[in-house]
């Protein structure tokens, strides 16, 4: 070790004067140096230059600081320290040291001895925090006295053992009722994910069947924290590319190694520790023991919790917030507890929508936003509220204010956390209405293929192979629930509002050559959500809030939208001709053999034959007599086009398609989307990443 070698060398009462990476001052790696260097040295002074003090040196990476180290030992010396980790060049260092040394009060000199930084659990160098702070980690009780604190599950293989919770069939999904699930495949699995706080990133599922016997007997695996699997408690995402911040963890759901988690012993300390967790109370803590956006066991076990006198307010406060953050969470269709779009439902009523709203489709945008920011506003107060609460308790008031900003609000619904964009309002309520926009056409897809309805909250067709006749089983009017006991009798076309398709495939084209078209399907879907009556409005509020003609959208954006909500592990799937010619939906889980021969027979060559027919009724106006010249001139480019669309389409089919469909190709959901989609090779739209 370089630190330690300079002070071998150094005489006795010498000095050791070193530039070195500011690592060591922090890591958990590099604790026996720190007790080492407080027990036996001295630090005399420091100049804490943090990034970019070196113009050769750019970024965030390498981080310096500047020291003297004296040989003997002096426990309560007050050593003298400059924070100079703000200025973004060697120019701006320099003007900040030359400034502090001028002026001592300047808001960047401190000092700290060496037992000031003992009373700190792993010594961290944290010269510039108060006594009050220190005194906290003697005053307080360590988390990891009274909670389990541990990583979780390390796979060893997360490829085959680890899912989105949507790739796989709903039958053979663990859906947290222990009464009611047995036999199952997947389980629900906590992996970490976006800087979400309170709630949230519940987005995969990991192969526990038989009590996890594969993942157990698999080479490379590691089972961490056994006895808290399926306890509720408290996770977070081990690395971060923003802040620390905490989840509630519900029973039921496993947790990964890079989702490390807390379980308190007192179940009634398990909200206010989530509170303290997320207050700015540990961010000013944590930003002294561990100022990395990687948050080891360690750093948060070693952190120091006071007991609260108002208790009872905590947990109010916080239950309200987890109520708040669920909401959000489970409003959008990648939660597995997604039931119905907000768009069209009332948050304030449980009771089934009716059709058609009443109102137009911008005025109920408005309402819903009004809504969410109701909600917004609702958390800021829950929130500054809890930092109160906790910045009293650690008598902080003096250095803490409770505030906090729009951007720090993590729920979907707010546009400063969602966008994470310097822009301004406008801009970002032009980009919320847009992707809730999307969120609605989105919807209305999963209505085409019964993976929802409009008759019934939640998942419809979500097993693999399922049908239009079992659509028809699942989703019960009140008529047939109070008519006939035949379930398949008595559930009738009429009783829905929106049919899905039959065939399970949805053409994409540009012009009106099918009825089932996306886009007519969709225009059909907007008339029963929203009414006849104001239809016209209603589309073109659509397509100005998306910036384009809906058919358009559908042929270039839609898909590709699609494939980036589904992170890159879509659930519809798009057959596609080189050139895009000839583009036919799919539902994954309504897969079935003879799919790829109905979309060859039903729909491409349907196709053919139609523009085949668009072709010879074109020549018929090039060889008319009664035809204009720019009639005929304008026949004439289109024939041409045609014919490269009927050459291409022909390629399509007898190179990939035709093949494809006489293999009848089976697929197993539980494989996931990368190895089933593959399978397909150039049927498919490419999908970087995925192809």
């Amino acid at each position: 070790m370089f630190i330690e070698r300079g002070l071998e060398l150094v005489i006795k009462c010498g000095y050791s004067a070193m530039i070195t990476m500011q690592s060591w001052m922090f890591l958990s790696s590099y604790e026996k140096l720190r007790t080492k260097i407080l027990n036996e040295r001295t630090i005399l002074s420091m100049t804490h230059l943090g990034a970019r003090a070196f113009d050769s040196i750019g970024g965030e990476v390498v981080q310096s600081t500047a020291f003297i180290l004296e040989s003997s030992h002096h426990l309560e010396y007050q050593g003298q320290y400059l924070r100079l980790i703000d200025g973004n060049s060697e120019t701006e260092k320099a003007q900040a040291l030359k400034k502090a040394i001028k002026n001592p009060n300047c808001g960047c000199f401190y000092r700290a001895s060496a037992s000031d930084f003992k009373k700190i659990p792993g010594c961290a160098i944290a010269y510039w925090v108060s006594d009050r702070v220190r005194d906290s980690f003697i005053q307080g009780i360590l988390i990891r006295d009274m909670a389990d604190v541990s990583e979780g599950i390390k796979t060893g293989n997360n490829e085959k053992f680890l899912r989105f919770w949507y790739e796989v069939s709903g039958e053979k999904r663990y859906n947290n009722d222990p009464t009611k699930e047995v036999n199952k495949k997947w389980f629900l699995y906590h992996k970490g994910g976006d800087s979400r706080r309170w709630y949230g990133n519940i987005e995969f599922v990991i192969d526990w069947e038989n009590d996890g016997y594969r993942i157990k007997n698999s080479s490379n695996s590691g089972l961490q924290g056994k006895k808290n699997y399926f306890n509720s408690g408290i996770t977070w995402s081990k690395i971060s590319s923003t802040y620390f911040g905490v989840r509630y963890l519900p029973e039921n759901i496993l947790f990964d190694s890079g989702s490390p988690s807390v379980f308190v012993k007192d179940p009634s300390l398990l909200k206010p520790l989530l509170g303290f967790l997320s207050s700015k109370v540990t961010t000013l803590i944590l930003g002294a023991t561990n100022p990395t956006l990687n948050f080891q066991v360690g750093n948060i076990s070693s952190l120091p919790y006071l007991a609260i006198t108002n208790i009872e307010t905590a947990n109010t406060v916080i239950n309200k917030i987890i109520s708040i953050t669920k909401y959000d969470w489970n409003s959008y269709e990648t939660s597995c507890n997604f039931t119905n779009l907000t768009l069209l439902s009332d948050p304030k009523k449980e009771k089934l929508t009716t059709y058609p709203l009443p109102t137009l489709l911008a005025e109920t945008y408005n309402k819903l936003h009004q809504h969410w920011q109701e909600m917004i506003s609702e958390m800021q107060k829950l929130e500054e509220e809890n930092n109160r609460i906790f910045i009293e308790a650690y008598g902080l008031q003096d250095e803490l204010t409770p505030d906090v900003l729009p951007k720090e609000i993590t729920l979907t619904c707010n546009p400063h956390y969602r966008y994470n964009r310097d822009k301004h309002q406008e801009e970002l309520e032009n980009l919320l209405l847009a992707d809730t926009i999307k969120e609605f056409i989105s919807y209305s897809v999963g209505c085409m293929f019964g993976r929802y309805s409009l008759n019934k909250k939640g998942l419809i067709l979500a097993n693999q192979g399922e049908t239009l006749q079992d659509y028809l089983i699942k989703v019960k009017s009140e008529q047939s629930e109070m008519g006939s006991n035949d379930k398949r009798e008595s559930q009738t076309e009429n009783n829905l509002y929106f049919l899905p398709t039959e065939t399970n495939v949805i053409p994409i084209l540009d012009g009106d050559w099918f009825s089932d078209d996306i886009t007519e399907q969709f225009r059909q879907f907007l008339r029963v959500t929203f009414g006849y009556e104001n239809y016209q409005d209603n589309l073109n509020f659509i397509e100005e809030a998306i910036n384009k003609d809906i058919q358009k959208y559908f042929l270039k954006d839609f898909y590709h939208d699609h494939v980036k909500r589904y992170k890159k592990r879509p659930i519809y799937w798009l057959f596609s001709s080189p050139k895009g010619t000839f583009n036919a939906l799919i539902y994954l889980h309504r897969y079935r053999p003879n799919t790829v021969s109905i979309v060859l027979n039903k729909y491409l060559r349907e196709f053919r034959t139609k523009l085949q027919a668009r072709l010879e009724t074109l020549k018929q106006i090039e060889i008319s007599s009664s035809a204009s010249k720019t009639e005929k001139t304008k026949a004439l480019r289109e024939t041409e086009q045609i014919k490269k669309m009927l050459r291409e389409l022909e390629d399509y089919e007898q190179e990939t398609l035709y093949p494809l469909a006489v293999e009848k190709k089976e697929i197993d959901l539980d494989d996931g989307v990368k190895v089933n989609y593959k399978q397909f090779g150039k049927a498919l739209k490419k999908v970087t990443g995925l192809s």
